[in-house]
C-alpha cells in the first residue's frame, strides 16, 4: 500500500510551507518546488487542488504565493489523501490484483486488513499539525 506522489507532494509542500512561514508567510510555487526538488508544474496543479477545497490560501501577483490558513494544521492525512488520490490505497490490493475482496481474497487480504483499517485510523486521526509538532528537520527533502 503505497501512496501516490501526489499525496507526498501535497503533504511535503504544506509542511514546508508551514516551517517557513514565520520568515516568509506567503511562498510562490517555484520557491516550494525548488528546494524538494519536485517538479514545480506538478506541484502547482496539486497545491491548486489543495486551496480549492480550503487546506491553503493562495494569492496572485508578484507578492502572492500560497499561504497557511486556520483550517491547514486540522486537516487530517485522511482528507489530504481523500482530496489527493481519494481511498483507493487504503481499498487496493496489496498484491495489484483486481478481484480482491472479500469474497475473493489474494493471499494477503486477511493478513493485511487489520493492518489497513489501523492505518486508515491513524490518518484519521492525525492532522498535519499533529506532524508539525514533531522534531523535523527543516530539509523534508
Amino acid at each position: 500500500m503505497m501512496f501516490t506522489k501526489s499525496f507526498g507532494y501535497a503533504l511535503k509542500g504544506i509542511m514546508y510551507i508551514a516551517l517557513n512561514s514565520d520568515a516568509k508567510p506567503k511562498m510562490q510555487v517555484e520557491e516550494i518546488a525548488t528546494p524538494l526538488s519536485v517538479p514545480k508544474h506538478f506541484l502547482g496543479k496539486i497545491m491548486k487542488r489543495v486551496v480549492k477545497h480550503g487546506i491553503l490560501n493562495s494569492s496572485r501577483g508578484p507578492h502572492g504565493g500560497f499561504s497557511l490558513n486556520e483550517r491547514t494544521l486540522s486537516t487530517s492525512l485522511l482528507d489530504l489523501a481523500t482530496l489527493t488520490n481519494g481511498l483507493y490505497d487504503f481499498n487496493a490490493c496489496v498484491l495489484g490484483l483486481h478481484k480482491c475482496n472479500v469474497a475473493q481474497p489474494c493471499p494477503l487480504h486477511d493478513k493485511l486488513l487489520s493492518h489497513k483499517r489501523d492505518l486508515y485510523v491513524l490518518f484519521a486521526n492525525t492532522t498535519i499539525g499533529d506532524l508539525m509538532g514533531k522534531e523535523l528537520p527543516h530539509d523534508i527533502e
